[in-house]
Protein backbone atom coordinates (compact mmCIF):
# COMPACT_ATOMS: atom_id res chain seq x y z
CA UNK A 1 0.00 0.00 0.00
CA UNK A 2 2.88 2.43 1.03
CA UNK A 3 4.79 2.23 -2.41
CA UNK A 4 1.34 2.43 -4.29
CA UNK A 5 0.69 5.20 -2.46
CA UNK A 6 3.98 6.68 -3.71
CA UNK A 7 4.11 5.76 -6.77
CA UNK A 8 0.74 7.17 -7.55
CA UNK A 9 -0.34 9.41 -4.47
CA UNK A 10 3.07 11.21 -3.25
CA UNK A 11 1.84 14.14 -1.89
CA UNK A 12 -0.48 11.95 0.43
CA UNK A 13 2.36 10.35 1.73
CA UNK A 14 3.18 10.39 5.16
CA UNK A 15 6.41 12.04 5.80
CA UNK A 16 8.85 11.87 8.52
CA UNK A 17 7.39 14.32 10.58
CA UNK A 18 4.24 12.84 10.54
CA UNK A 19 4.63 9.21 10.78
CA UNK A 20 1.29 8.80 11.56
CA UNK A 21 -1.09 6.37 9.77
CA UNK A 22 -3.56 8.11 7.70
CA UNK A 23 -7.43 6.99 7.98
CA UNK A 24 -8.62 5.34 4.93
CA UNK A 25 -11.57 7.95 5.07
CA UNK A 26 -8.92 10.67 3.86
CA UNK A 27 -9.13 8.91 0.37
CA UNK A 28 -11.94 7.45 -0.03
CA UNK A 29 -14.60 10.08 1.73
CA UNK A 30 -12.87 13.28 0.98
CA UNK A 31 -15.26 16.08 -0.33
CA UNK A 32 -15.42 16.67 -4.05
CA UNK A 33 -15.15 20.59 -3.93
CA UNK A 34 -16.30 22.10 -7.04
CA UNK A 35 -13.29 25.27 -8.09
CA UNK A 36 -13.48 27.28 -10.62
CA UNK A 37 -11.06 24.53 -12.61
CA UNK A 38 -13.65 21.58 -12.15
CA UNK A 39 -16.57 24.08 -12.61
CA UNK A 40 -14.62 25.50 -16.11
CA UNK A 41 -14.47 21.86 -17.00
CA UNK A 42 -17.92 21.36 -16.41
CA UNK A 43 -18.97 23.97 -18.92
CA UNK A 44 -16.49 23.15 -21.68
CA UNK A 45 -18.22 19.40 -21.35
CA UNK A 46 -21.94 20.83 -22.08
CA UNK A 47 -20.27 23.23 -24.44
CA UNK A 48 -19.21 19.65 -26.48
CA UNK A 49 -22.03 17.93 -25.58
CA UNK A 50 -24.59 20.83 -26.48
CA UNK A 51 -23.49 24.03 -28.13
CA UNK A 52 -26.10 25.78 -28.15
CA UNK A 53 -27.17 25.19 -24.40
CA UNK A 54 -25.79 27.64 -22.45
CA UNK A 55 -25.56 26.74 -18.50
CA UNK A 56 -27.56 29.24 -16.53
CA UNK A 57 -25.73 30.81 -13.80
CA UNK A 58 -26.94 30.95 -9.60
CA UNK A 59 -28.50 34.50 -10.22
CA UNK A 60 -30.45 33.07 -13.46
CA UNK A 61 -31.62 30.07 -11.24
CA UNK A 62 -32.90 32.00 -8.59
CA UNK A 63 -34.74 34.74 -10.75
CA UNK A 64 -36.06 31.68 -12.35
CA UNK A 65 -37.32 30.31 -8.80
CA UNK A 66 -38.54 33.35 -8.01
CA UNK A 67 -40.88 34.15 -10.75
CA UNK A 68 -42.22 30.64 -10.90
CA UNK A 69 -43.18 30.99 -7.23
CA UNK A 70 -44.84 34.42 -7.35
CA UNK A 71 -46.76 32.73 -10.17
CA UNK A 72 -47.97 29.71 -8.49
CA UNK A 73 -48.58 31.91 -5.58
CA UNK A 74 -50.63 34.22 -7.31
CA UNK A 75 -52.83 31.67 -8.87
CA UNK A 76 -53.57 29.73 -5.25
CA UNK A 77 -54.83 33.22 -4.36
CA UNK A 78 -56.85 33.62 -7.15
CA UNK A 79 -58.48 30.11 -6.01
CA UNK A 80 -58.64 31.19 -2.26
CA UNK A 81 -60.58 34.13 -3.21
CA UNK A 82 -63.02 32.21 -4.63
CA UNK A 83 -63.71 29.81 -1.58
CA UNK A 84 -65.93 31.19 1.66
CA UNK A 85 -64.67 29.41 4.24
CA UNK A 86 -61.05 27.42 4.94
CA UNK A 87 -59.14 25.13 7.48
CA UNK A 88 -55.69 25.18 8.21
CA UNK A 89 -53.07 23.17 9.94
CA UNK A 90 -49.61 24.18 11.54
CA UNK A 91 -46.73 22.55 12.95
CA UNK A 92 -43.23 23.57 13.82
CA UNK A 93 -39.87 21.68 13.22
CA UNK A 94 -36.01 22.19 13.57
CA UNK A 95 -33.79 22.34 10.05
CA UNK A 96 -30.54 20.11 10.09
CA UNK A 97 -28.85 24.00 10.47
CA UNK A 98 -31.02 24.37 13.83
CA UNK A 99 -32.95 26.93 12.38
CA UNK A 100 -36.65 26.76 13.63
CA UNK A 101 -39.76 27.04 10.83
CA UNK A 102 -43.33 27.03 11.49
CA UNK A 103 -45.44 25.24 8.34
CA UNK A 104 -48.59 26.90 7.75
CA UNK A 105 -51.12 24.36 5.29
CA UNK A 106 -54.65 25.00 3.67
CA UNK A 107 -57.59 23.14 3.03
CA UNK A 108 -61.23 24.05 2.04
CA UNK A 109 -63.74 22.51 -1.04
CA UNK A 110 -64.30 23.97 -3.55
CA UNK A 111 -67.76 24.66 -5.96
CA UNK A 112 -67.37 20.82 -7.05
CA UNK A 113 -67.59 19.06 -3.73
CA UNK A 114 -63.64 18.55 -4.08
CA UNK A 115 -61.38 18.81 -0.80
CA UNK A 116 -58.43 20.92 -1.89
CA UNK A 117 -55.08 21.05 -0.38
CA UNK A 118 -52.08 23.80 -0.58
CA UNK A 119 -48.92 24.59 1.30
CA UNK A 120 -49.04 27.92 2.31
CA UNK A 121 -45.86 28.68 3.53
CA UNK A 122 -42.73 27.48 6.04
CA UNK A 123 -41.24 30.32 7.05
CA UNK A 124 -38.15 30.71 9.72
CA UNK A 125 -39.11 31.84 13.25
CA UNK A 126 -35.78 32.91 15.16
CA UNK A 127 -38.14 34.84 17.86
CA UNK A 128 -39.19 32.57 20.75
CA UNK A 129 -41.89 30.32 20.32
CA UNK A 130 -44.04 31.87 22.91
CA UNK A 131 -47.79 31.64 22.52
CA UNK A 132 -48.28 35.73 21.23
CA UNK A 133 -45.31 35.50 18.78
CA UNK A 134 -46.92 32.21 17.17
CA UNK A 135 -50.46 33.70 17.25
CA UNK A 136 -49.16 36.76 15.30
CA UNK A 137 -46.97 34.34 12.82
CA UNK A 138 -50.70 32.51 11.84
CA UNK A 139 -52.51 36.07 11.61
CA UNK A 140 -49.74 37.63 9.72
CA UNK A 141 -49.75 34.26 7.23
CA UNK A 142 -53.49 34.05 7.30
CA UNK A 143 -53.78 38.22 6.56
CA UNK A 144 -50.94 37.95 3.58
CA UNK A 145 -53.03 35.30 2.11
CA UNK A 146 -56.28 36.57 2.57
CA UNK A 147 -58.44 34.29 4.34
CA UNK A 148 -57.70 35.83 7.86
CA UNK A 149 -61.54 36.08 8.26
CA UNK A 150 -62.38 32.46 6.50
CA UNK A 151 -61.07 30.15 9.16
CA UNK A 152 -63.10 27.98 10.60
CA UNK A 153 -60.77 26.12 12.78
CA UNK A 154 -56.58 25.35 13.35
CA UNK A 155 -55.70 21.71 13.74
CA UNK A 156 -52.58 21.98 15.56
CA UNK A 157 -50.20 19.53 18.38
CA UNK A 158 -50.94 19.79 22.15
CA UNK A 159 -48.26 21.83 23.08
CA UNK A 160 -49.19 24.29 25.55
CA UNK A 161 -47.53 27.50 23.16
CA UNK A 162 -49.98 26.87 20.03
CA UNK A 163 -53.11 25.88 21.82
CA UNK A 164 -52.88 28.98 23.69
CA UNK A 165 -52.40 31.18 21.00
CA UNK A 166 -55.35 29.79 19.14
CA UNK A 167 -57.54 29.69 22.05
CA UNK A 168 -56.50 33.12 23.62
CA UNK A 169 -55.46 35.31 20.70
CA UNK A 170 -57.42 34.48 17.49
CA UNK A 171 -60.71 34.39 16.32
CA UNK A 172 -60.90 31.18 14.99
CA UNK A 173 -62.00 27.46 16.74
CA UNK A 174 -58.57 25.31 18.22
CA UNK A 175 -58.72 21.96 17.03
CA UNK A 176 -56.06 19.42 18.50
CA UNK A 177 -54.42 16.79 16.51
CA UNK A 178 -56.36 13.73 17.03
CA UNK A 179 -53.45 11.41 16.03
CA UNK A 180 -51.27 12.95 18.65
CA UNK A 181 -53.59 13.06 21.66
CA UNK A 182 -54.54 9.00 20.66
CA UNK A 183 -50.63 9.26 20.99
CA UNK A 184 -50.74 10.66 24.07
CA UNK A 185 -53.01 7.89 25.23
CA UNK A 186 -51.55 5.22 24.17
CA UNK A 187 -47.92 6.09 25.43
CA UNK A 188 -49.84 6.63 28.87
CA UNK A 189 -50.55 2.45 28.74
CA UNK A 190 -47.02 2.35 28.11
CA UNK A 191 -45.93 4.06 30.84
CA UNK A 192 -47.43 1.33 33.36
CA UNK A 193 -44.40 -0.86 35.00
CA UNK A 194 -45.25 -4.20 33.16
CA UNK A 195 -45.57 -2.87 29.90
CA UNK A 196 -43.02 -0.97 30.31
CA UNK A 197 -40.49 -3.33 31.29
CA UNK A 198 -41.63 -5.62 27.93
CA UNK A 199 -41.37 -2.97 25.94
CA UNK A 200 -37.57 -2.74 26.77
CA UNK A 201 -36.88 -6.53 26.79
CA UNK A 202 -38.28 -6.08 23.18
CA UNK A 203 -36.40 -3.21 22.32
CA UNK A 204 -33.17 -4.57 23.61
CA UNK A 205 -33.34 -7.90 21.67
CA UNK A 206 -33.94 -6.28 18.46
CA UNK A 207 -31.22 -3.63 19.49
CA UNK A 208 -28.97 -7.04 19.55
CA UNK A 209 -30.11 -8.22 16.04
CA UNK A 210 -29.17 -4.67 14.66
CA UNK A 211 -25.80 -4.06 16.11
CA UNK A 212 -24.81 -8.09 15.46
CA UNK A 213 -24.02 -9.24 11.76
CA UNK A 214 -23.24 -12.43 13.13
CA UNK A 215 -26.36 -12.91 15.00
CA UNK A 216 -28.46 -11.34 11.79
CA UNK A 217 -26.75 -13.24 9.46
CA UNK A 218 -27.63 -16.66 11.57
CA UNK A 219 -31.26 -15.08 11.81
CA UNK A 220 -31.56 -15.03 8.25
CA UNK A 221 -30.28 -18.81 8.15
CA UNK A 222 -33.06 -19.94 10.74
CA UNK A 223 -35.98 -17.94 8.78
CA UNK A 224 -34.58 -20.16 5.65
CA UNK A 225 -34.50 -23.28 7.91
CA UNK A 226 -37.80 -22.66 9.56
CA UNK A 227 -39.39 -21.49 6.15
CA UNK A 228 -40.41 -17.81 7.69
CA UNK A 229 -40.37 -14.93 5.74
CA UNK A 230 -37.27 -12.93 5.33
CA UNK A 231 -37.38 -10.10 7.78
CA UNK A 232 -35.79 -7.58 9.64
CA UNK A 233 -36.67 -7.29 12.99
CA UNK A 234 -38.37 -3.62 13.75
CA UNK A 235 -37.15 -1.33 16.23
CA UNK A 236 -39.46 0.63 18.05
CA UNK A 237 -39.08 5.10 17.63
CA UNK A 238 -40.00 7.23 20.45
CA UNK A 239 -41.11 9.89 17.52
CA UNK A 240 -42.97 7.05 15.62
CA UNK A 241 -46.45 6.73 16.01
CA UNK A 242 -47.22 2.69 16.32
CA UNK A 243 -43.75 1.98 16.05
CA UNK A 244 -43.99 -0.47 19.44
CA UNK A 245 -46.90 -2.24 17.20
CA UNK A 246 -44.66 -3.12 14.51
CA UNK A 247 -41.92 -4.53 16.63
CA UNK A 248 -44.19 -6.63 18.57
CA UNK A 249 -45.97 -7.98 15.65
CA UNK A 250 -42.75 -8.83 13.60
CA UNK A 251 -41.06 -10.12 16.94
CA UNK A 252 -44.14 -12.58 17.47
CA UNK A 253 -44.08 -14.06 13.69
CA UNK A 254 -39.81 -14.53 13.98
CA UNK A 255 -40.41 -15.75 17.39
CA UNK A 256 -38.57 -19.23 17.01
CA UNK A 257 -36.29 -17.84 14.32
CA UNK A 258 -34.77 -15.55 17.12
CA UNK A 259 -35.39 -18.16 19.87
CA UNK A 260 -33.01 -20.64 17.38
CA UNK A 261 -30.31 -18.16 17.46
CA UNK A 262 -30.55 -17.31 21.03
CA UNK A 263 -29.90 -21.15 21.97
CA UNK A 264 -27.07 -21.47 19.34
CA UNK A 265 -24.01 -21.63 21.17
CA UNK A 266 -21.90 -21.15 18.58
CA UNK A 267 -23.80 -17.29 18.03
CA UNK A 268 -24.92 -16.55 21.28
CA UNK A 269 -23.42 -16.50 24.54
CA UNK A 270 -25.06 -18.16 27.69
CA UNK A 271 -25.16 -14.83 29.58
CA UNK A 272 -26.13 -12.74 26.52
CA UNK A 273 -28.98 -15.60 25.95
CA UNK A 274 -30.29 -15.00 29.39
CA UNK A 275 -30.00 -11.43 29.31
CA UNK A 276 -31.92 -11.33 25.95
CA UNK A 277 -34.71 -13.68 25.58
CA UNK A 278 -38.07 -12.90 26.91
CA UNK A 279 -40.08 -15.00 29.22
CA UNK A 280 -42.96 -16.70 28.00
CA UNK A 281 -45.13 -14.52 29.62
CA UNK A 282 -43.62 -11.60 27.90
CA UNK A 283 -44.36 -12.83 24.77
CA UNK A 284 -48.15 -13.38 26.10
CA UNK A 285 -48.58 -10.28 26.56
CA UNK A 286 -47.32 -9.10 23.38
CA UNK A 287 -49.63 -11.26 21.30
CA UNK A 288 -52.61 -10.44 23.57
CA UNK A 289 -52.08 -6.60 23.05
CA UNK A 290 -51.44 -7.29 19.15
CA UNK A 291 -55.05 -7.01 18.54
CA UNK A 292 -55.62 -3.53 20.44
CA UNK A 293 -52.51 -2.29 19.11
CA UNK A 294 -53.78 -3.34 15.90
CA UNK A 295 -56.62 -1.27 16.43
CA UNK A 296 -55.33 1.78 17.84
CA UNK A 297 -52.71 1.89 14.63
CA UNK A 298 -56.16 1.61 12.24
CA UNK A 299 -57.59 4.75 14.10
CA UNK A 300 -54.10 6.67 13.48
CA UNK A 301 -53.77 5.87 9.93
CA UNK A 302 -57.34 6.23 9.03
CA UNK A 303 -57.58 9.82 10.06
CA UNK A 304 -54.05 11.14 8.84
CA UNK A 305 -55.65 11.12 5.02
CA UNK A 306 -55.93 14.63 3.37
CA UNK A 307 -57.86 13.76 0.51
CA UNK A 308 -61.11 13.01 2.23
CA UNK A 309 -63.42 14.05 5.07
CA UNK A 310 -61.94 13.08 8.48
CA UNK A 311 -62.78 15.44 11.40
CA UNK A 312 -66.25 14.46 11.45
CA UNK A 313 -64.73 10.77 11.96
CA UNK A 314 -63.23 11.21 15.59
CA UNK A 315 -65.90 11.20 17.94
CA UNK A 316 -66.98 7.80 15.94
CA UNK A 317 -63.85 6.45 15.60
CA UNK A 318 -62.96 7.08 19.68
CA UNK A 319 -66.98 5.99 20.33
CA UNK A 320 -65.68 2.58 18.83
CA UNK A 321 -62.65 2.07 20.42
CA UNK A 322 -64.32 2.67 23.75
CA UNK A 323 -66.62 0.23 24.00
CA UNK A 324 -65.66 -2.28 21.23
CA UNK A 325 -61.89 -2.62 21.05
CA UNK A 326 -60.66 -0.99 24.51
CA UNK A 327 -63.06 -2.59 27.23
CA UNK A 328 -60.90 -5.71 28.83
CA UNK A 329 -62.08 -9.41 27.84
CA UNK A 330 -62.33 -12.14 30.31
CA UNK A 331 -59.74 -14.57 29.09
CA UNK A 332 -56.81 -12.13 28.76
CA UNK A 333 -53.90 -11.09 31.61
CA UNK A 334 -54.12 -8.46 33.93
CA UNK A 335 -51.23 -6.34 32.69
CA UNK A 336 -53.31 -5.75 28.95
CA UNK A 337 -56.68 -5.02 31.04
CA UNK A 338 -55.09 -2.91 32.92
CA UNK A 339 -53.19 -1.28 29.92
CA UNK A 340 -56.48 -1.06 28.03
CA UNK A 341 -58.54 0.58 31.24
CA UNK A 342 -55.44 3.29 31.14
CA UNK A 343 -55.69 4.26 27.24
CA UNK A 344 -59.56 4.40 27.78
CA UNK A 345 -59.16 6.85 30.89
CA UNK A 346 -56.48 8.77 29.47
CA UNK A 347 -58.88 9.11 25.86
CA UNK A 348 -61.95 9.96 27.76
CA UNK A 349 -59.60 12.88 29.57
CA UNK A 350 -58.32 14.63 26.71
CA UNK A 351 -61.25 14.83 24.35
CA UNK A 352 -64.22 14.71 26.79
CA UNK A 353 -66.51 12.86 24.46
CA UNK A 354 -69.77 12.49 26.91
CA UNK A 355 -69.45 15.87 28.15
CA UNK A 356 -72.37 18.34 26.91
CA UNK A 357 -69.29 21.40 26.35
CA UNK A 358 -68.03 19.11 23.71
CA UNK A 359 -70.59 20.01 21.46
CA UNK A 360 -69.55 23.10 20.40
CA UNK A 361 -66.16 21.48 19.56
CA UNK A 362 -65.45 21.43 15.50
CA UNK A 363 -65.67 17.06 15.22
CA UNK A 364 -69.31 17.02 17.09
CA UNK A 365 -70.10 19.79 14.57
CA UNK A 366 -68.50 17.71 11.68
CA UNK A 367 -70.16 14.62 12.48
CA UNK A 368 -73.61 15.81 12.37
CA UNK A 369 -72.78 17.72 9.37
CA UNK A 370 -71.95 14.57 7.86
CA UNK A 371 -74.77 12.25 6.48
CA UNK A 372 -72.71 9.10 7.57
CA UNK A 373 -72.55 9.99 11.34
CA UNK A 374 -75.17 12.89 11.64
CA UNK A 375 -77.80 10.42 13.85
CA UNK A 376 -74.91 10.77 16.25
CA UNK A 377 -75.71 7.44 17.84
CA UNK A 378 -71.64 7.39 19.35
CA UNK A 379 -73.55 10.33 21.91
CA UNK A 380 -75.56 10.05 25.03
CA UNK A 381 -79.28 12.16 24.24
CA UNK A 382 -78.14 15.32 26.15
CA UNK A 383 -75.13 16.05 23.85
CA UNK A 384 -76.88 15.30 20.66
CA UNK A 385 -79.19 18.01 21.54
CA UNK A 386 -76.70 20.06 22.39
CA UNK A 387 -75.48 19.64 19.21
CA UNK A 388 -78.66 20.01 17.04
CA UNK A 389 -78.97 23.40 19.26
CA UNK A 390 -75.70 24.58 18.37
CA UNK A 391 -76.08 23.83 14.40
CA UNK A 392 -79.48 25.44 15.38
CA UNK A 393 -77.37 29.01 16.04
CA UNK A 394 -75.02 28.65 13.23
CA UNK A 395 -78.18 28.36 11.06
CA UNK A 396 -80.00 31.17 12.12
CA UNK A 397 -76.77 33.46 11.52
CA UNK A 398 -76.46 32.71 7.79
CA UNK A 399 -77.97 34.28 4.61
CA UNK A 400 -78.52 32.77 2.00
CA UNK A 401 -78.48 34.35 -1.42
CA UNK A 402 -81.55 32.57 -2.94
CA UNK A 403 -83.36 33.72 0.48
CA UNK A 404 -83.05 37.62 -1.08
CA UNK A 405 -84.47 37.30 -4.49
CA UNK A 406 -85.68 40.97 -6.20
CA UNK A 407 -89.58 41.01 -6.20
CA UNK A 408 -91.48 42.10 -9.59
CA UNK A 409 -93.65 44.95 -8.99
CA UNK A 410 -96.59 46.20 -11.00
CA UNK A 411 -94.36 49.31 -12.21
CA UNK A 412 -92.19 46.67 -13.32
CA UNK A 413 -94.53 44.37 -15.02
CA UNK A 414 -96.06 47.07 -16.75
CA UNK A 415 -92.86 48.98 -17.78
CA UNK A 416 -92.50 45.32 -19.75
CA UNK A 417 -95.83 45.26 -21.30
CA UNK A 418 -95.27 48.26 -22.71
CA UNK A 419 -91.74 47.23 -24.05
CA UNK A 420 -93.99 44.41 -25.73
CA UNK A 421 -95.91 47.07 -27.22
CA UNK A 422 -93.77 48.30 -29.42
CA UNK A 423 -94.11 45.42 -31.40
CA UNK A 424 -95.30 45.51 -35.19
CA UNK A 425 -99.48 46.55 -34.28
CA UNK A 426 -98.33 50.13 -33.14
CA UNK A 427 -100.73 51.58 -30.17
CA UNK A 428 -103.88 49.63 -30.53
CA UNK A 429 -102.18 46.36 -30.12
CA UNK A 430 -100.47 47.65 -26.91
CA UNK A 431 -104.11 49.47 -25.63
CA UNK A 432 -105.98 45.82 -26.74
CA UNK A 433 -105.24 43.50 -23.33
CA UNK A 434 -103.43 40.16 -24.53
CA UNK A 435 -104.73 36.57 -22.40
CA UNK A 436 -102.24 34.06 -23.22
CA UNK A 437 -102.77 31.27 -21.55
CA UNK A 438 -99.79 32.30 -18.87
CA UNK A 439 -101.74 35.36 -18.32
CA UNK A 440 -104.90 33.70 -17.82
CA UNK A 441 -103.37 31.35 -15.55
CA UNK A 442 -101.94 34.14 -13.28
CA UNK A 443 -105.15 35.94 -13.57
CA UNK A 444 -107.11 33.08 -12.76
CA UNK A 445 -104.89 31.81 -9.63
CA UNK A 446 -103.03 34.80 -8.10
CA UNK A 447 -99.19 34.69 -7.83
CA UNK A 448 -99.51 33.48 -3.97
CA UNK A 449 -100.96 30.49 -5.26
CA UNK A 450 -97.55 29.01 -6.99
CA UNK A 451 -95.77 30.46 -4.44
CA UNK A 452 -93.34 28.67 -2.34
CA UNK A 453 -93.13 28.35 1.34
CA UNK A 454 -90.43 29.78 2.57
CA UNK A 455 -87.56 27.63 4.24
CA UNK A 456 -86.68 28.02 7.73
CA UNK A 457 -83.63 26.73 9.38
CA UNK A 458 -85.66 25.15 11.56
CA UNK A 459 -87.58 23.36 8.63
CA UNK A 460 -84.28 22.74 6.85
CA UNK A 461 -82.44 21.05 10.29
CA UNK A 462 -85.58 18.51 10.40
CA UNK A 463 -86.11 17.93 7.01
CA UNK A 464 -82.04 16.89 6.84
CA UNK A 465 -82.30 14.67 10.70
CA UNK A 466 -85.57 13.34 8.71
CA UNK A 467 -82.94 11.87 5.81
CA UNK A 468 -81.36 8.39 6.22
CA UNK A 469 -78.15 7.75 7.05
CA UNK A 470 -75.29 6.79 4.40
CA UNK A 471 -73.11 4.16 4.16
CA UNK A 472 -69.98 4.85 5.76
CA UNK A 473 -68.15 3.79 2.96
CA UNK A 474 -69.53 6.53 1.08
CA UNK A 475 -68.18 9.79 0.35
CA UNK A 476 -70.38 12.58 2.05
CA UNK A 477 -68.92 14.96 -0.67
CA UNK A 478 -70.70 12.88 -3.36
CA UNK A 479 -73.77 13.35 -1.10
CA UNK A 480 -74.02 17.21 -0.69
CA UNK A 481 -73.07 17.44 -3.87
CA UNK A 482 -76.02 16.12 -5.13
CA UNK A 483 -78.49 18.03 -1.76
CA UNK A 484 -76.67 21.41 -1.92
CA UNK A 485 -79.70 22.85 -3.78
CA UNK A 486 -81.87 21.00 -1.04
CA UNK A 487 -80.24 22.36 2.15
CA UNK A 488 -78.57 25.19 1.15
CA UNK A 489 -77.94 27.14 4.67
CA UNK A 490 -76.64 23.62 5.94
CA UNK A 491 -74.52 23.32 2.33
CA UNK A 492 -72.59 26.60 3.37
CA UNK A 493 -71.98 24.98 7.29
CA UNK A 494 -71.07 21.31 5.61
CA UNK A 495 -68.13 23.21 3.45
CA UNK A 496 -67.12 25.17 6.84
CA UNK A 497 -66.45 22.76 8.59
CA UNK A 498 -66.02 18.97 6.90
CA UNK A 499 -62.80 20.49 5.33
CA UNK A 500 -60.98 20.63 9.07
CA UNK A 501 -58.68 17.86 8.56
CA UNK A 502 -58.45 15.60 12.00
CA UNK A 503 -54.62 16.29 12.28
CA UNK A 504 -51.39 18.36 11.89
CA UNK A 505 -50.27 15.50 9.45
CA UNK A 506 -50.11 17.86 6.39
CA UNK A 507 -47.73 20.37 8.04
CA UNK A 508 -46.21 17.26 9.33
CA UNK A 509 -45.60 15.87 5.81
CA UNK A 510 -43.75 19.00 4.64
CA UNK A 511 -40.75 17.91 6.77
CA UNK A 512 -39.67 15.54 4.68
CA UNK A 513 -39.81 17.34 1.72
CA UNK A 514 -37.48 20.30 3.82
CA UNK A 515 -35.13 18.07 4.75
CA UNK A 516 -34.11 17.14 0.95
CA UNK A 517 -34.28 21.35 0.33
CA UNK A 518 -32.45 22.61 3.42
CA UNK A 519 -29.40 19.88 4.37
CA UNK A 520 -25.89 20.24 5.01
CA UNK A 521 -24.68 21.38 1.19
CA UNK A 522 -27.95 23.52 0.92
CA UNK A 523 -27.04 25.07 4.52
CA UNK A 524 -26.85 28.50 3.31
CA UNK A 525 -30.35 28.88 1.47
CA UNK A 526 -31.95 32.35 2.54
CA UNK A 527 -34.82 31.12 4.99
CA UNK A 528 -37.08 33.13 1.91
CA UNK A 529 -35.67 30.28 -0.80
CA UNK A 530 -35.92 27.79 1.48
CA UNK A 531 -39.71 28.38 1.72
CA UNK A 532 -40.21 29.17 -1.78
CA UNK A 533 -38.69 26.10 -2.81
CA UNK A 534 -41.04 23.65 0.00
CA UNK A 535 -44.11 25.74 -1.68
CA UNK A 536 -43.06 24.75 -5.35
CA UNK A 537 -42.23 21.00 -4.35
CA UNK A 538 -45.74 20.69 -2.05
CA UNK A 539 -47.90 22.40 -5.00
Amino acid sequence: MRSHLSAKHAKEVPTEKDAAQPAITNFTSRPCRCDDRRAGGFLELMASVEPDYRVPGRTTMTKRIEKLYKDKAEDLRRSLSTISKVSITTDGWTALTTESYVTITCHYIDSEWEMKSAVLQTRATPERHTAENLAEGLRSATESWGILEKVTACVHDNASNVTLANNEYLDWDSSPCYAHTLQLAINDGFKLKPIHHIVAGASRLVSHFHHSTVATQALCQKQVDQTLPDHRLIQYCRTRWNSIYDMFDRLLEQRWAVAAVLSDRSVTTLSDARTLDLADDSWIVMEEMLPVLRSLKCATTALCGESGVSSSMIYPVTATLLTKHLPAAPEESKKVAEYKQTVSVSLKRRLKPDEVESAKKVPFIASFLDPRHKHLKFANDALRDAVKARVKELLSALAVGADAKPEITEEDSSESESAGGSSAGGSAAAKRPRYDNKSAMLTLFGEEYHAETPVTPEMELSHYCDEKCIAPHLDPLDWWRVNETKYERLAQLARSYLCVPATSVPSERVFSAAGLILNRLRSRLHPDHVDQLIFLNKN
